[in-house]
């Protein structure tokens, strides 16, 4: 086991998962304390770097593209200090750091973990009921529904519909940009059949956020409604046009019944094929794709 304990937080790996916890030191951000602890599997990982520096160095893990409903969400614009997957690491624990990194690294290539993206989360992201009070609303997410409650700030024309409640099966992308420089951010929520080109301040689905301490907090809201929509790498079948629902094509005839020797042959078959898939994909071990397999083809 690998573990180092600092004033940020502590990494600990027990060469299958890599938990991370939170420190209590003032200097702590607010969106790391609220996420908690976090387990991360080695499938998420893509690579691990230290960084020495004279007065502290830094930890920081790469995950796999996709692999995280956070990252996704707010796509690389986490400032450091809220970034769950960095540590600060003081002078005298540099060593430490390094012993970290390699088991890590090495953990890495020994399961050939593959850096490429995946399609499907390996984090849950935070969980539900949510609610968070930051800029001119104070957004609840519970798993189904988001609900907007706009505040004294809100700009009049935006609060006059009053709140604003959108189901999660019309919410078509959530994105969440931090407030930089004079440039406010914001919480978007892209509804179905009703886009707007209207700036944060005025549209009814968007947050604006002028950049205080409570604003990261809103990156949690993006990343749970975000880890309940379809993976970016799987795109939703696109549904029928209307004049294909409605045109009538000739009849074709039924295919005989397979007999159910056939049925279970195929299904062996497509089962292999999907293990093959996730085996290359890095979902699977050599180890778990090898025994799936010999189970499999037992079978057959």
């Amino acid at each position: 086991m690998a573990e180092i304990i600092q004033r940020d937080g502590t990494w600990t790996f027990d060469g299958v998962t890599l938990r991370l916890v939170p420190g209590r030191d003032k200097g702590v951000s607010l969106l790391r304390k609220s996420l908690g602890e976090l387990t991360l599997p080695l499938q998420a990982l893509a690579g691990v770097a230290f960084e020495q520096g004279k007065k502290s160095g830094r930890l920081r893990l790469r995950l796999r593209d996709g692999a995280d409903p956070l990252l996704q969400a707010t796509a690389g614009k986490l400032a450091d200090a809220s970034d769950p997957y960095q540590l600060a690491v003081e002078p005298d624990r540099y060593g430490v750091a390094e012993y970290v990194v390699d088991e890590l690294r090495n953990a890495l290539l020994l399961e050939q973990v593959p850096a490429a993206g995946c399609d499907a989360y390996l984090l849950t992201g935070p969980s539900v009921p949510l609610q968070v009070s930051a800029g001119d609303a104070t957004v609840s997410f519970d798993g189904e529904t988001v609900r907007l409650e706009w505040n004294w700030k809100t700009e009049e024309a935006k609060a006059a519909a009053g709140t604003r409640t959108i189901a999660l099966a019309d919410v078509a992308a959530v994105e969440w940009q931090p407030a930089i420089g004079l440039e406010n951010g914001y919480l978007r929520f892209t509804v179905r059949n009703a886009p707007t080109k209207a700036p944060p301040k005025y549209d009814p689905n968007s947050v604006e956020l002028w950049g205080f301490k409570k604003d990261p907090l809103m990156a949690l809201v993006a990343a749970a409604v975000q880890a309940r929509l379809p993976h970016p790498a799987r795109p939703t079948a696109q549904a029928p046009a209307p004049e294909q629902l409605t045109t009538t094509a000739a009849p074709t005839p039924a295919p005989a019944p397979a007999s159910p020797a056939e049925d279970d042959h195929d299904a062996l078959l497509r089962r292999l094929r999907e293990l093959g898939e996730l085996h290359r994909g890095g979902i699977l071990t050599d180890e778990e794709f090898a025994a799936a397999k010999q189970a499999v083809l037992k079978r057959m």
